[in-house]
């Protein structure tokens, strides 16, 4: 009889591969790409070690899959102390923090993914806590029955990540000893992103189907492995197992991921824009209503990549669709447009 996976078991293996798939190191040949800032942390953690201190607190932007997790467990295991995770919609109350930041030991890292949506209660606790190392607790209510007590914290280093970096109060940013931010991968290092994770899959692939999953996965390492793992699907069911640059186009036509990587959604806001709009401006929650999605989805994921490969504008109005973005739905841009290489 032929074992059968269930929904759960499935998510479990794929969040296991997900944990292989996470690089371990600064090394080229394991987390690929962003020279700069693994540069930048290596000296830095370099220099807390030679100095046996913490390191300086962290700060990490840019939009969502690129790294900004897997660089703080590299941090915390170069350092080799240990990692707290948590999110800034997770810490609700300031009591939640406080007992966070009360539990860890000396030389701890705690990592805030998404830091930028910690309540500004929350934030304030963090301001002693980054500066002096300190954690101050405030107990009791009314006139005469407020205390205040200061409890020293042991050295630690806060990592923030944030795909909104303009959203975190200047305060909260300032405090930050470093700040990076990460940028897409090109071409080339989407392909050796695919190739390192079919490795570690035991997925037999081609090079042109590598370089065909590289060029739509939208300069991000978790597409690359996204898109990777469900082209070996279809390659496993409709072929032999090999992933050809063929089968690669056949997989990712039927995941509806185009030649540039755009997916449907992506499609349907240059098409609402341009049909709808009359190319634009149109207001960010207008669009969003227009096409039932949240706002805050399509300026987080959707929108940066859009942005990259020059399909939108953003104005003081509102968002334009460029005549890139006209050439690629296979659209004649306006006539006051002809001629003007990217923008209106």
């Amino acid at each position: 009889m032929t074992d059968r996976i269930t929904a759960p078991e499935a998510t479990g293996r794929e969040l296991q591969q997900d944990a292989a798939l996470r690089p371990k190191s600064f090394d080229d040949s394991d987390f690929i790409g962003q020279p700069q800032t693994k540069e930048g942390l290596r000296i830095l953690i370099q220099a807390a070690r030679q100095r046996e201190e913490s390191v300086d607190h962290v700060l990490i932007s840019g939009p969502p899959g690129l790294g900004k997790t897997t660089l703080a467990y590299i941090i915390a295991r170069e350092m080799g102390a240990k990692i707290h995770v948590t999110s800034g919609p997770a810490i609700e109350r300031p009591g939640d923090l406080a007992a966070t930041l009360n539990s860890l030991a000396q030389g701890d890292v705690l990592f805030i993914d998404e830091i930028h949506r910690l309540g500004k209660p929350v934030e304030e606790i963090l301001y002693p806590a980054m500066e002096d190392g300190q954690l101050d607790l405030v107990v009791g209510q009314g006139s005469g029955g407020v205390r205040t007590y200061r409890i020293g914290l042991p050295p630690f280093t806060l990592i923030g990540a944030t795909t909104r970096l303009g959203l975190l109060s200047a305060p909260l940013r300032d405090r930050f000893g470093v700040i990076y931010r990460l940028d897409f991968y090109n071409e080339e290092e989407c392909a050796r992103i695919v190739r390192r994770s079919a490795s570690l899959l035991e997925i037999e692939m081609d090079e042109e189907g590598c370089l065909d999953i590289a060029r739509r996965a939208r300069g991000t390492a978790r597409v690359c492995n996204r898109l990777l793992r469900r082209v070996r699907d279809y390659a496993q069911v409709e072929g032999d197992g090999v992933i050809t640059g063929e089968i690669a186009r056949t997989a990712l036509a039927t995941l509806a991921v185009d030649a540039r990587g755009l997916d449907d959604m992506d499609r349907r806001i240059l098409d609402t824009i341009v049909s709808k709009f009359d190319g634009g401006p149109v207001g960010l929650s207008t669009l969003g209503a227009s096409l039932s999605e949240d706002p805050t989805t399509l300026e987080d994921y959707h929108e940066p990549y859009l942005l990259q490969l020059g399909f939108i504008a953003r104005t003081p109005r509102g968002r334009v669709a460029t005549r890139l973005a006209y050439e690629h739905l296979g659209l004649e841009p306006p006539a006051a447009d002809r001629g003007q290489p990217a923008l209106l």
